[in-house]
């Protein structure tokens, strides 16, 4: 089982990366979270899930182990396949899903393409003790900021800007100063947008 790959982006595309390691070009299918993280980067690290089927052996990459153990999660669930558990990737943040699961919101899973009641109904009951024991962080946001990133995301939200717009600025500023209070986080994110 392969864990991780590190080395050269030769090709990226919403769907997929090329990761050249050791001479050897690996085609790995991501979501979109992590073309963003890969978008503008030379080298990479990305976590890998390798399925291996009758006709072909499929690589899965993601930027966090806690991305991965998500999807992992996602794919023990009846009836959710792993394109569907990166559709869900692509869709919506990890700890917005954890936090979706845990509070058995069927709307915001349902609002996902390619999810139905019966499916968003089965993810939150097979899933709702097993997530709450994995700690996500807000896509690369250390655990102890999420609740400041959060506060900060709702206030963008609230100003009218899209969520997913919202997180991609919060977690630029404070990666770039992680020490800084929720209302420079703002301002900062604001120029950002």
């Amino acid at each position: 089982m392969i864990d991780y790959i590190k080395g050269e982006i030769i090709e990226l595309s919403p769907a997929h990366a090329v990761l050249e390691a050791g001479g050897i070009g690996y085609h790995i299918n991501i979501a979109l979270s992590t073309y963003s993280e890969l978008n503008g980067k030379n080298n990479t690290k990305l976590y890998v899930y390798e399925a291996i089927r009758e006709d072909a052996h499929i690589l899965f990459g993601f930027m966090t182990k806690e991305e991965r153990s998500l999807f992992l999660l996602l794919i023990s669930v009846s009836g959710v396949g792993a394109n569907t558990a990166r559709m869900i990737l692509s869709s919506i943040m990890a700890n917005e899903l954890q936090n979706a699961i845990i509070t058995g919101n069927v709307s915001i899973l349902k609002s996902i393409k390619g999810i139905g009641a019966k499916t968003a109904e089965r993810i939150i009951v097979d899933l709702k003790d097993k997530v709450s024991k994995v700690e996500f962080s807000a896509q690369g946001i250390p655990a102890a900021n999420t609740a400041i990133s959060e506060e900060a995301v709702a206030a963008l939200v609230m100003l009218g800007f899209t969520q997913a717009m919202a997180q991609k600025a919060v977690k630029k500023v404070i990666d770039s100063d992680p020490q800084q209070k929720i209302e420079q986080i703002v301002k900062q994110a604001l120029k950002l947008l």
